[in-house]
């Protein structure tokens, strides 16, 4: 199915909502559940990266914003400015906002925006007492933001393992992004061995599986990284995540409105 008629497109949303409506219950994991959707999708339309365009343009601007963004920084180099511009970043989402939004405005609006939730001190505190973090990152376009980010982390002599996914999925961060975005300049790049969105406990490579279990400080980006680390086994561990909430349900969980920048450590 190529989906070039309507009747085709039709039958491929009707499979969608009833997947959902035969996987969705009290105890299901949202994220599990988009990501076996997405990939139907891909099956069946046989486009392996339909965002393929809309990561290109966010890397675009994102790197159109690098000279705002380092006025920013050399008025205020504080770990904190650092975290709360990689948060902004985290508002390229093409999966949550309208095609046609203007990203780099909406970036502009927010590049001053407050940490609703701010455990600035935990963070500092674990970048002090570990020597390696491994970074789940999210987006594309948002990740030339993360990479100010971890230079600075880089400053407390750690070093960063940085995990892209392997396969595309809406407009997350896949290797080639992570490449153009020259992220293997500040870290080892690895793959999380999935398609998944966000973070997905049974989906996850043999090889990834064993660098998360073996990682005590975790730096994640994103709703779904959130989603997906809440539903795993965190003990032993220092995690942080770092997102801007554009959905009910998460601003919900996290007692935030939507649109707010968080900096939470959730274990």
């Amino acid at each position: 199915m190529s989906c070039d008629s309507e009747s085709q497109k039709f039958e491929l949303v009707q499979d969608c909502i009833m997947h959902m409506a035969e996987n969705f219950n009290k105890d299901s994991q949202p994220n599990k559940i988009a990501t076996e959707v997405n990939q139907h999708i891909k099956r069946q339309t046989k486009c392996s990266d339909a965002y393929f365009k809309q990561k290109e343009t966010s890397n675009g601007i994102a790197l159109s914003l690098i000279p705002k963004v380092e006025e920013i920084l050399a008025a205020n180099n504080s770990l904190e400015a650092y975290v709360k511009l990689s948060t902004v970043g985290n508002i390229l989402d093409f999966g949550v906002y309208d095609i046609n939004t203007d990203f780099k405005k909406l970036i502009e609006d927010n590049l001053n925006g407050k940490l609703i939730i701010n455990h600035i001190k935990s963070l500092e505190e674990s970048l002090q007492e570990h020597d390696e973090v491994l970074y789940l990152v999210d987006n594309a376009g948002e990740i030339v933001f993360d990479r100010l980010l971890i230079e600075k982390i880089r400053e407390y002599g750690i070093k960063v393992v940085v995990a892209v996914k392997s396969g595309p999925i809406v407009n997350d961060a896949c290797m080639k992004e992570a490449v153009e975005a020259r992220l293997y300049e500040v870290g080892e790049i690895i793959t999380v061995g999935s398609d998944c969105g966000g973070i997905v406990e049974d989906m996850l490579s043999d090889d990834f599986r064993n660098v998360f279990d073996e990682s005590d400080f975790i730096i994640s980006k994103g709703m779904a990284n959130y989603e997906g680390l809440t539903e795993m086994n965190l003990d032993n561990k220092d995690v942080f995540c770092l997102l801007c909430s554009k959905c009910q349900p998460i601003s919900k969980d996290l007692s935030v409105d939507i649109g707010s920048f968080v900096l939470k450590k959730i274990n």
